[in-house]
């Protein structure tokens, strides 16, 4: 029984050392925070606009539109960091399935532009 407790000895220590850390930490924070805050600062503030209605108001289709293309566009440029990582290794295959990858991405974009889903009023 000893034995064990002396492997789980390590694992406790850092337990408590990390409880210990983040007690300290936030009560540090509690005693030396600037109580004052702005009011604008405490305001509520959501997508863009003040807040004047019922949380559970219609927003404007554009709002989940710019998200919704930002994080396609996002995920597939991701996809570029791996391919030019092994760059050297995919060969001829590999450059070209990445070329008509970006082909597709490419046409996406400029079908996006065109419909006027990037502008802004």
């Amino acid at each position: 029984m000893e034995e064990i407790a002396q492997n789980y000895l390590p694992i406790l220590m850092l337990f408590a050392v990390a409880i210990g850390l983040g007690v300290v930490l936030l009560l540090a924070a509690a005693v030396a925070a600037y109580h004052n805050p702005d009011p604008e600062k405490v305001s509520a503030y959501e997508c863009g606009f003040n807040a004047f209605d019922d949380a559970r108001m219609k927003f404007d289709v554009r709002f989940y539109l710019v998200a919704i293309l930002f994080i396609i566009f996002d995920l597939e440029i991701a996809f570029l960091f791996p391919w030019a990582v092994a760059f050297k290794d995919v060969g001829m295959v590999g450059f070209w399935s990445m070329m008509v990858f970006l082909a597709v991405l490419t046409i996406g974009f400029a079908y996006e532009w065109k419909k006027g889903a990037l502008e802004w009023e």
